[in-house]
């Protein structure tokens, strides 16, 4: 018998079609569609400037939106050559970890729903309403906040604003215990998670999976340690690994990722210095209001900058992040203007859920809501 889920399901999380052969209940063969929600990202950006394509990175995963911007931004600027400041660097990081207590928060209530248990959703989207407020307060925006540029961030953060982070630092650890207490021995969460969608290190290595997803597996494997970016190499965290690669793994890797996102912030926090965010380079960044409009040179360069757009010399870049769900990154190709002649997103939603078919052979028809939940797909990065 062949069924289909979705592509208008609350359980696939987007516009994702699965098409399932059962026999009785089993799961015999799972056939995955894509491409209801196709964006056309990569060909837009052909015809706009560097930091006009960072909006269209808010939209793909739209629970990354900032870390998005930063992923971006850092291929861009490895394209121009530009080092950012100490103080950019390390609001980077702060907006990183909190876009992945974000994400993480989401895919824990979304995931609670689809197996059955409603108070971890209202906890989790508690706090991530608290960490959107921090955000909208900061960029202005909350869902899609197109918070990094080319050299640097679009603002820098309001007064007050690191005390209510650091406020939040401090009570959010208390949220992860309860939801840890509530669900992480509860018979019935432990019942439909265990041993479901159990991949292998060899397995998720031969699929090219990453993030949470990888390792859950067991493979050790986190971007920020194996490939550094913006001195993450400086901060104490640890890596949370799996042994199983099932479901319930999945969800002990992501809780603890929560805690160590945390200690993180706190580092980050003691560390943030004074000083500029944005580089001091008229080739990239626009003049304050008061020069432009009084300098004869800074009124050129913001004419410029405007009209023309920022020009990397002829090269390409790649610089892979560790995003919420995997690895991603954004490599592209200049030819000297000020438009990419070619630009690709590695999206880590896309590669893990080319898993899902083997993940959910064998098992019930009533487990695969689970299984794809696990996964913590987006359908923005995925139709990308």
């Amino acid at each position: 018998m062949l069924i289909n889920i979705g592509p208008q399901h609350p359980a696939t999380h987007g516009v994702l079609r699965l098409v399932l052969e059962l026999d009785g209940e089993t799961v015999v063969r799972c056939v995955p569609h894509v491409g209801y929600l196709h964006c056309g990202f990569e060909k837009i950006g052909e015809y706009r400037q560097y930091n006009q394509i960072v909006p269209w990175t808010d939209r793909e995963d739209y629970l990354n939106s900032i870390g998005n911007n930063c992923a971006f931004v850092l291929s861009a600027e490895r394209l121009f050559g530009v080092d950012i400041t100490p103080r950019c660097t390390v609001l980077r990081v702060i907006a990183m970890e909190l876009s992945r207590i974000i994400s993480h928060l989401v895919w824990l209530g979304t995931t609670s729903i689809d197996i059955g248990a409603f108070t971890p959703f209202l906890w989790a989207f508690q706090e991530r309403e608290n960490v959107y407020q921090l955000l909208e307060s900061w960029t202005g925006a909350r869902l899609t906040t197109s918070g990094a540029r080319v050299g640097g961030m679009m603002a820098d953060i309001p007064d007050g604003w690191l005390d209510r982070l650091r406020n939040f630092v401090r009570t959010f650890p208390r949220t992860i215990a309860e939801v840890d207490g509530m669900l992480t021995r509860n018979a019935i969460w432990v019942g439909r998670t265990i041993g479901l969608g159990a991949m292998s290190a060899s397995e998720a290595l031969n699929y090219g999976l990453s993030g949470p997803m990888l390792r859950a597996s067991g493979v050790d494997y986190d971007v920020r340690k194996d490939f550094p970016y913006l001195d993450y190499e400086s901060y104490d965290f640890e890596v949370p690994v799996g042994t199983q690669g099932d479901v319930y793994d999945r969800y002990l890797v992501r809780v603890e990722e929560l805690r160590q996102s945390v200690r993180i912030l706190e580092q980050a926090i003691a560390r943030l210095p004074d000083g500029p965010v944005n580089v001091d380079d008229p080739r990239l960044i626009l003049p304050d209001k008061h020069r432009a409009t009084s300098e004869m040179e800074s009124m050129i360069h913001h004419f410029k900058l405007v009209m023309e757009g920022p020009r990397p010399p002829v090269g390409e870049a790649y610089v892979p992040v560790e995003s919420p769900k995997g690895e991603k990154g954004y490599y592209m190709v200049s030819d000297g203007t000020s438009k990419p002649v070619r630009w690709r997103i590695r999206p880590p939603s896309f590669v893990n859920l080319s898993a899902i078919p083997k993940m959910v052979e064998g098992h019930l028809l009533s487990d695969v809501i689970a299984i794809n939940a696990s996964i913590d797909i987006v359908m923005g990065e995925i139709d990308r």
